[in-house]
């Protein structure tokens, strides 16, 4: 029975792994995400320029 533990634990992991899918995906974040760029709040890293927005202005889309 003390597996049963683990099994738990094992499920509770893959299920909030899976729960931010279920967020509704911006029709801009979704062009920046299909040029292979990715959106980030505030500024973009050092080796990468912002490109666009993201959830409507609240985000960069960060390009190499």
């Amino acid at each position: 029975m003390k597996f049963l533990y683990l099994l738990f634990a094992v499920f509770l992991l893959i299920f909030q792994a899976t729960s931010g899918s279920a967020d509704p995906l911006y029709p801009d974040t979704a062009e920046c995400r299909t040029q292979g760029n990715f959106c980030r709040a505030g500024m973009c890293p050092p080796t990468f320029t912002a490109s666009g927005s993201c959830h409507g202005g609240l985000m960069n889309c960060c390009s190499k």
